[in-house]
């Protein structure tokens, strides 16, 4: 996934920047909707010169910063992994989502950022990405990710507290065609403006790939995980499971048990280090 271009989301779950303590980066951006996704943020490009072009996914720890102010933070999500098809301009014209995955947008609260990227890249190993990889069948309604949830857990002294609420997929603002359309124009149109920056140069830097790593935005946290920063030692999870198999007592179960083998689901178990 090294020629992979890497961007994710901002705010398309209700109250998730909230609870991140970021809505005020957002104040001045206008969307179509309330409940619109603010914007996309870049956290891995090909060929840039900055810490973008870092690859920063890991299967298995997060390397925490070990600075002052370095309050690491999960963010449980799903990543769609897609093809990207550009028109004779290089303008994009269509995203495929091919495969999800469960994924980590670990963050540092880091205050003064002056672009949303800033917290979310500071070297390898900032990110975590599930090496179970799931096919799409088809990105729409009636296809496979109706009946997916995501749950995220954390590991602290033997004991597993949940951090993220347990989400089904289809309660993201944004989903299915509406999110691909959305992504498609914010890919050709959005502006350097506030927190976001020009898609349309980190494509052109990576010499406009034909594939790409969107996380698709985090979860509510629980009262737990709104307030605790995670520290070396910490283990963490992301669970995308198929609720028509599983129910979300099964999944923290299991987890406790400390079984990350489930069918038809994606696990992502990361430590800090």
């Amino acid at each position: 996934m090294k020629n992979y271009i890497g961007f994710g989301i901002a705010g398309n779950f209700a109250h998730h920047l909230d609870q991140a303590g970021e809505a005020n980066d957002f104040v001045n951006v206008k969307t179509d909707e309330d409940n619109a996704p603010k914007g996309i943020f870049p956290f891995y490009v090909p060929n840039d010169k900055s810490y973008k072009g870092i690859y920063p996914l890991n299967n298995n720890v997060i390397k925490h910063p070990r600075v002052e102010n370095g309050n690491l933070q999960m963010e449980p999500e799903i990543a769609l992994i897609c093809e990207i098809e550009y028109d004779t301009n290089n303008k994009v014209k269509n995203i495929i989502p091919k495969k999800f995955t469960a994924y980590n947008d670990c963050s540092i609260r880091k205050e003064n950022a002056k672009k949303i990227s800033e917290k979310k890249n500071w070297g390898e190993n900032t990110k975590g990405i599930s090496s179970k990889i799931i096919d799409i069948d088809k990105f729409s309604k009636g296809g496979i990710l109706d009946t997916y949830h995501i749950a995220s857990f954390l590991k602290r002294d033997g004991k597993i507290y949940e951090y993220g609420e347990d989400s089904p997929a289809l309660t993201y603002n944004y989903f299915y065609d509406k999110l691909i359309k959305w992504i498609i124009e914010k890919l050709n149109n959005q502006k350097d403006f506030g927190p976001l920056e020009n898609l349309s140069n980190d494509l052109k830097t990576a010499n406009y790939p034909k594939n790409m790593i969107i996380s698709i935005g985090a979860t509510s946290y629980t009262k737990f995980g709104e307030n605790t920063f995670l520290e070396i030692g910490d283990e963490i999870y992301v669970v995308i499971y198929d609720n028509k198999i599983y129910s979300y007592d099964d999944i923290k179960k299991e987890i406790e048990k400390g079984n990350t083998n489930l069918t038809n689901s994606s696990v992502l178990h990361q430590k800090i280090i």
